[in-house]
């Protein structure tokens, strides 16, 4: 299992997989008192966590399902991304896209980190590309059914 070193400034307990074949680890809310998110208002809340991920790896920060589906509240720069050279705290951008204030209190899970590896690309400029069945369509060009 990859090892990521972790200073927690807050007081929170550290991230943890629900299950063993969990994807996320389930980030918390450190915050001193509770934030009432009116509709349509997006706040950045405080996790209390940095963290030192390997060269290759990102911590991407992904909505919580519950709470998109019960409370219309989701991440909103979905998802965020924590680069491997990023040492400030990891923040969560939240959105309430309900009709409804939700109240976030401290300790609450509000957000899913996805530790992942990724690759970078190296852009290589051509004259032309090689054409596919799919051709240059676009948005919604292979429709919907």
């Amino acid at each position: 299992m990859l090892k990521i070193k972790v200073v927690n400034t807050g007081h929170q307990q550290l991230p943890a997989y629900a299950t063993p074949q969990s994807a996320g680890m389930d980030l918390r809310a450190n915050i001193d008192e509770s934030i009432v998110l009116k509709p349509f208002e997006r706040r950045l809340i405080s996790t209390g966590l940095h963290i030192a991920l390997p060269v290759g790896f990102e911590a991407q920060i992904r909505p919580r399902s519950g709470l998109a589906l019960k409370h219309g509240i989701t991440v909103l720069n979905s998802p965020g991304t924590v680069d491997a050279d990023y040492r400030g705290e990891v923040m969560v951008l939240l959105i309430n896209l309900s009709q409804e204030e939700f109240i976030i209190n401290d300790g609450e899970r509000i957000a899913q980190m996805v530790i992942a590896r990724h690759e970078q690309g190296l852009m290589e400029l051509v004259d032309e590309l090689d054409e596919t069945e799919r051709g240059i369509g676009g948005y919604g060009h292979t429709g919907v059914k």
